[in-house]
């Protein structure tokens, strides 16, 4: 399967995983990986006790996109075990460089290109918020543009829906040239915005244009949860979920 095999025969990748509260997992035997790039290969974890994954990181409202598990989940295992320092053996390398890797990773596993592409941004994002130097300017980076597409998206639903007329690329015009430089804009904006990433101005223009395009499915998600959350509790009352009580 791709660049990954497995260390114990050197023959193909056998992921083999149990669970250890329903959300972490530890593996029962090593991967490795050879990378194109390297001489040497990664073997990861480089302990098998204390190893744990979650596969892919995912926020819960964004699961319906880019589910925790997949054909990729070897990939991001190697990735949570590179970024994790002393786990892995194998050649020394930072956390962007794992970032490169866990894409192409991706793509040899046969992820689709928009979601690998979409999972390598959500990574990059993290390395972006635990930078060690200039880590608040990284932070300040990312908060601002999700922050700007944010509203930026939420006008120009109410400039769609004749609420008011404040965006120039969408006026009084009709329902369908409304559409076409709502989507126009969707693109350039968060591209232009994405630029403050710096190195990162890639992941930024991911970022940026899949959130303008997402923004509302994300929303009307989260307002459902909100709503489940909220008639799970008055259903099942107060005290729910402390477990069973001691005689």
């Amino acid at each position: 399967m791709g660049h990954f095999f497995d260390v114990d025969d050197g023959g193909p990748l056998r992921l083999e995983v149990r669970s250890v509260d329903g959300r972490d997992f530890t593996l029962l035997r090593r991967i490795g990986y050879r990378s194109d790039d390297y001489d040497e290969p990664f073997v990861v974890p480089s302990d098998l006790e204390q190893f744990r994954t979650d596969f892919a990181s995912v926020p819960w409202m964004f699961t319906w996109l880019v589910p925790r598990s997949g054909r990729y989940s070897a990939a991001a295992v190697l990735h949570d075990a590179i970024v994790i320092e002393g786990d892995y053996e194998g050649p020394p390398i930072d956390r962007v460089e794992a970032d490169r890797i866990f894409r192409v990773a991706l793509r040899e596993l046969g992820t689709p290109v928009v979601r690998s592409w979409l999972m390598w941004a959500a990574v990059s994002i993290a390395t972006m918020w635990t930078m060690p130097q200039r880590r608040w300017r990284w932070r300040g980076a990312v908060l601002a543009l999700i922050g700007a597409v944010t509203l930026i998206g939420l006008i120009a639903t109410g400039d769609l829906l004749d609420l008011w007329s404040v965006l120039p690329w969408m006026g009084q015009r009709s329902l369908g040239a409304e559409l076409l430089g709502g989507g126009v804009a969707a693109i350039v904006v968060p591209s232009v915005l994405a630029l403050t990433w710096g190195r990162f101005a890639r992941a930024g223009i991911i970022t940026g244009v899949a959130l303008a395009f997402l923004l509302h499915v994300t929303l009307a998600i989260a307002a459902l949860f909100g709503l489940y959350r909220l008639v799970e509790r008055v259903v099942t009352g107060p005290g729910a979920g402390t477990g069973p009580q001691s005689a």
